[in-house]
Order: C-alpha cells, then sequence, then structure tokens
C-alpha cells in the first residue's frame, strides 16, 4: 500500500513538473499596424490620424475615451512608468521621511540613462525625491523609493501591480520603479490614461505634477544645489510646443518602447488626458498629442441629463441617447448612450416618497413645554417693558419737582438781592 501512494506520489511530481509555470511576458508586436476604433463609432467625429502605434484621448471626468487607436494594445511604456511609481510613493510615505541611498539606488546611474547623480549613503527628503522622480525622471531615484516605501524593490513592484489592477488595469504589467527596459514590463495606452486618471485624484500627485521647475538644496553629500527643470515639451512655457492649458505629464523614451508620452490638459470645457506610445521621435509623441487634444476641444461638448452632464459631439440632441437606469436602495444609476456606445453616467438620488394622509390617527400628544416657554418669555418681556416705562416716569416726575424747587431757590435768590439793594439806598 505504501509502495502505491510512493508511486502516485512520484507521478503526481512528475506531472507538475511537466506543467510550465505562468509565464506573464506580453506578445509585444512592435511591427503591428492598427486602425483608429472611435471612426467606426455612428455618430462620432472623424479623428486625426496619428504615427505613433497607439494613442487614446480620455476625458478625465467620465473615463470614456473620445479617440481610440490600439489603445488595448501591448506596448513597452519606458518612463511613463514613473505616473504609477509617483503614485504608489504618496499613497504610502510622508514627504519628510528621509531617504537614505543604498547600493540598490546607485545600481541605476549610468551616463545613458536618468539620474540626478546620488552616492552611496546620500540621506535626501522623500518630497526631494518625488520631484527629482518625476521632474528630471532619476531611475536611481526610483529604484530607491521602491525599497524604501516598499520594504523592498520586489514588494514595492508587487504594490504597483495591485494598485493597477485596482484602478482597472488588464493589460499591465510593472517589474520595476523606472521603466528600464524588460520584456515582461508593458502597457497600454488605455491602461496609462487610466492610471494617471486616478493619479490627478490625489492632491500631492497634482502639485508635484505641475510643478515645472524645482531646486533640490545641497545634502550631507553634496554641496551644490540640484535644479531640476521638466522634460515635457507641451508643459513647459518656454518651449515652441506649448499647449494651452497643459498641467503637466510624463515623457518616456527606450529603444525599444520609442518614445511614449502622457499629457494631461485643463480648460473650462473639459479636462483631457492624452497617451501615445511607440512614437518614432518626440516631436511626432508631442504632435499626436496636440492632435489630439485638438480633436476632443473643437468636436465635443457637455450637455445636461438627469443627474449631471455627458460629453458628446457637437450637436447631439439629448433625445438622441438611450439610458439604461439601474435601481438601488436610495439611488438610480444612469448610464447614456449614443447608439450602442457608453457617453457617461450618472447618479440620481431617490426622493422619499411623503403620504397624503399621517400614518397615526390617533390625536397626537401636545408637548406644550416650548409654547409655555415662550409664553412666559413674552410675559417677562411685558413685565420688563412696563417696569421700564414705570420707571421712566417716576424719574420724570422727580425732575419735573426738582425743577420746581431750583426755580423757587432761584425766585427767592432774587427777591433777597432787591431788597438788599434797597435797603442800601436808604
Amino acid at each position: 500500500m505504501k509502495k502505491w501512494k510512493r508511486l502516485l506520489l512520484i507521478g503526481l511530481s512528475a506531472c507538475m513538473l511537466a506543467v510550465p509555470a505562468a509565464d506573464v511576458s506580453a506578445a509585444v508586436d512592435l511591427n503591428a499596424k492598427y486602425d483608429i476604433s472611435s471612426n467606426q463609432i455612428p455618430g462620432w467625429p472623424t479623428g486625426p490620424e496619428i504615427t505613433s502605434d497607439t494613442g487614446v484621448l480620455m476625458d478625465a471626468d467620465s473615463g470614456i475615451l473620445l479617440y481610440n487607436k490600439g489603445g488595448d494594445e501591448q506596448r513597452y511604456p519606458a518612463s511613463i512608468t514613473k505616473i504609477m511609481t509617483l503614485l504608489v510613493a504618496v499613497e504610502n510615505s510622508s514627504l519628510d521621511d528621509q531617504v537614505t541611498f543604498t547600493e540598490t539606488g546607485i545600481r541605476d546611474i549610468s551616463w545613458d540613462s536618468g539620474n540626478i547623480g546620488m552616492q552611496l549613503g546620500e540621506v535626501m527628503s522623500m518630497r526631494d525625491c518625488l520631484y527629482a522622480l518625476f521632474i528630471q525622471s532619476a531611475n536611481e531615484v526610483a529604484a530607491q523609493i521602491a525599497e524604501y516605501v516598499g520594504g523592498t524593490e520586489q514588494n514595492f513592484i508587487d504594490m504597483m501591480n495591485k494598485r493597477a489592477a485596482e484602478i482597472g488595469c488588464t493589460n499591465t504589467h510593472f517589474t520595476n520603479a523606472s521603466g528600464l527596459p524588460d520584456d515582461n514590463h508593458y502597457s497600454t495606452a488605455r491602461d496609462m490614461a487610466l492610471i494617471m486618471r486616478e493619479a490627478i485624484k490625489n492632491k500631492t500627485f497634482r502639485k508635484i505634477m505641475k510643478k515645472q521647475t524645482y531646486t533640490i538644496k545641497p545634502t550631507n553629500m553634496n554641496s551644490e544645489s540640484r535644479r531640476l527643470h521638466t522634460h515635457h515639451p507641451m508643459f513647459a512655457e518656454e518651449s515652441p510646443y506649448h499647449y494651452g492649458g497643459c498641467i503637466g505629464g510624463k515623457t518616456g523614451s527606450t529603444n525599444a518602447a520609442g518614445s511614449t508620452l502622457v499629457t494631461v490638459v485643463k480648460r473650462k470645457a473639459g479636462t483631457y488626458i492624452a497617451v501615445t506610445m511607440k512614437a518614432q521621435e518626440q516631436g511626432y509623441a508631442v504632435a499626436d498629442s496636440a492632435a489630439m487634444f485638438d480633436y476632443a476641444y473643437d468636436n465635443f461638448s457637455r450637455i445636461k441629463v438627469e443627474g449631471g452632464s455627458v460629453l458628446v459631439p457637437n450637436g447631439t440632441d439629448i433625445n438622441s441617447l438611450t439610458v439604461d437606469t439601474q435601481t438601488g436602495s436610495d439611488s438610480e444609476q444612469k448610464t447614456y448612450y449614443l447608439g450602442d456606445y457608453m457617453v457617461g453616467t450618472a447618479t440620481v438620488p431617490l426622493v422619499s416618497q411623503v403620504p397624503d394622509t399621517p400614518a397615526v390617527t390617533e390625536e397626537p400628544v401636545t408637548d406644550n413645554s416650548a409654547d409655555n416657554d415662550e409664553a412666559e418669555n413674552e410675559s417677562t418681556e411685558s413685565t420688563e417693558s412696563t417696569d421700564a416705562v414705570t420707571e421712566k416716569k417716576t424719574s420724570h416726575s422727580l425732575l419735573q419737582i426738582l425743577l420746581i424747587i431750583m426755580a423757587g431757590m432761584v425766585l427767592l435768590l432774587i427777591i433777597l438781592v432787591i431788597a438788599l439793594v434797597k435797603k442800601e439806598r436808604r
């Protein structure tokens, strides 16, 4: 019996060894070409032709894609990875934390990689680290933040992937905090837009993203200040590619990834997020992003619906929308469609119904305490008023008597003076 059990165990082990481990590697086809799927939506404005392999334009409020070219196709993100790094870091650390650089950090310093030249044992605040991460795209700082926040670099990477799943990313897998090349490090334009949409909800993230210039003061191992300035052409005010309303974003570039770009523009008409991946160079990524922003601001507007507003092509009548309503315990969730394409959602609170007749037919017990108090207060006020009038009258009478006495004394004095004058004449 024991022999059979042993043989069975050996057989099961062999079967397990024969089954390959789960492979997280992406089948990234860098040669594939994709159509603009948003152009296939009935009644939708025709979008621009972009040169980037993939790209999306997302409404930050609703998460609706206005433009979609291969938005769910995997590409290498390069340094736009640091959007997720920054989000996880600000959610799990304090800006005043002091970060000491270890071998983990300085390992990623090289002449051809973004860095600020940190040294082994150098100490810098988390605030300075985060600005260096995002503005300078410093890879050694990314690695050190990961180790500090996560305890280990790998634990932080696990946190990044977990957070991405929570946000709704379905085609993203991170293997490092910087975006340095790795076959198993990939994402999509839609997922990166979702990550940025979630990130700009965080106040600290927005503050760091909106900073064009930042100065790191001298540290324990560096006597010179480090001045940082944004690499994003659409964000830098002095750039000829500056786009009005741009409030920040992140650039990325590796040989495999090409140029990647995430940009946020906020105007009165709305806030949009543009993502381009695998552009030939940064200039193409910028041109593609600008074209998508122009497309959104020129062709879409918000119309009011029950529970809020939705973003639709210009000239769309509200009657052309269909709505799916899901009723909950205290509200209705309304989802609006233009044809089959969802254009927004709204929540409508349920109004409590007031019965026409009282539920209780008995004569209610009246609590007169408040009325009594009020009556007492009125009585008190009346008494006080009467007393005041009486006091005023009394004071007036005394004054009259006093004046009469004084007049009498004056008259008496005059008589005495006259009498004295007559006596002296005699």
